[in-house]
């Protein structure tokens, strides 16, 4: 999975993740309430964990730009942030999705996503470790839905 990290949005994910760390560790240390003037955050154990196997990149899409057919080893998940997005699972129907829908394609299922034929994309997309492999170019047919 290649695409620049936006830097506001890497800084986010690991302030968001280092915050749960510190409360999980003060929730555990007092008994699993937070340290003296902290509102709790959680009910139960929850516990922050590592994410050294996660990648997550955002990938603007111009008015019908596409990924070719690809599989990752462990599954991806897209997210939708701007625009409408086209993805497709090989032997699926295509399926279309707006702001705030996501997808989930499982390990090693062959897929393709992109922007719709008039409007942008930026997609949020997820990788859980392992490699993606790439394959053929989607078919104007296919991108179409035929």
């Amino acid at each position: 999975m290649s695409g620049p990290f936006n830097g506001r949005w890497v800084v986010h994910v690991v302030l968001v993740a280092t915050g749960v760390t510190v409360m999980a560790a003060q929730a555990a240390s007092q008994g699993g309430q937070p340290a003296s003037g902290n509102q709790p955050r959680f009910t139960g154990t929850s516990t922050a964990l590592d994410g050294k196997d996660l990648s997550v990149a955002r990938r603007r899409f111009e008015p019908g730009a596409r990924s070719y057919w690809h599989s990752h080893d462990n599954g991806q998940l897209l997210y939708v942030e701007q625009g409408r997005m086209r993805t497709q699972k090989r032997s699926q129907a295509m399926r279309e999705l707006g702001p705030g829908e996501s997808d989930y394609t499982g390990p090693n299922v062959q897929h393709w996503h992109g922007a719709v034929p008039h409007t942008p994309l930026i997609q949020i997309n997820v990788g859980f470790s392992g490699e993606t492999k790439w394959l053929e170019a989607v078919t104007d047919a296919q991108y179409d839905g035929k």
